[in-house]
Parts: structure tokens; sequence; C-alpha cells
């Protein structure tokens, strides 16, 4: 059974995944303890933005993975979470360093709940992408004997 680069790419991606499913997991629970005062917000948006980049280098990381392994259907599902976090970013508070959360804002209602639903959204995506990863793996090993 030979290992191809395609099925690489799909063994990466799924442990990327994983990664970012941990990210989305962290984010959630952070607004949850920004939701119920636990926190302090300035001490939360330090520790959610050192992230924000991180998670969209490494998503699009591994689909240039399948822009080169040439898998378009697997690029194609996740092209609009890419097309989201572009604009997201670029729509993002005036700020002195990267991140997304600025602490004057998160506290707002609306703001929190819009970013809670992201993160909940983001958790279900990653866990899609994952078991569709791994899948897409074990077709890829099957089907190459």
């Amino acid at each position: 059974m030979a290992f191809t680069f395609v099925a690489f790419c799909y063994l990466l991606a799924m442990l990327l995944a994983a990664v970012l499913i941990f990210f989305a997991i962290f984010h959630i629970i952070a607004f949850d303890e920004l939701k119920t005062d636990y926190k302090n917000p300035i001490d939360q948006c330090n520790s959610l933005n050192p992230l924000v980049l991180p998670e969209y280098i490494v998503h699009i990381f591994y689909n240039v993975l399948f822009l080169a392994a040439l898998q378009f259907g697997t690029l194609v599902f996740n092209i609009p979470l890419i097309a989201y976090h572009i604009y997201r970013y670029a729509n993002r508070p005036v700020m002195s360093s990267p991140g997304l959360y600025d602490p004057t804002t998160i506290m707002n209602a609306d703001v929190l709940s819009r970013c809670m639903r992201e993160g909940w959204i983001k958790l279900a995506f990653y866990l899609i992408s994952f078991f569709y990863y791994l899948y897409s793996m074990i077709y890829v090993l099957v089907s190459s004997t």
C-alpha cells in the first residue's frame, strides 16, 4: 500500500484540523468566560488575539497543499471559510497589535454573541472537516492499491 502525496495532505490536514478544533474550543470557552464576567476583557483579548493569525495560517497552509495535490473538491469546500477569514481580518477594529478582538467593544452583547456564534460555527466546520479528511485519506489509501 503506497502512501501518496494526496494521502499525506489529508493526513496532515486531519492533524491540523484537530489543532484548529482545540483553537475553536478555546475561543468558545473564552467568550463564555467573558459572558459570565469570569474574566477581564483585556486579559481575555490578550490571550485570544495571538491565536487568530496562527489559525488562519494553518488553515491556508493545508489548503495550499490541497491545491498542490490537485484536490479541488476539498479546496472548494474550504474556500468559504478562507474568504470569511480574509473578510474578517480586513474589517477588524483598528488596534496596535494583530488580532480581531478589541477589549473596548468585546463586552457589547451583540459583539459577544456574534463571536460566540462564530466560534460554534468554526467548531462545527473543523469537526466536519476532520472527519471528511479522515474519510478522504482512507479512500485514497484504499483506492491506490
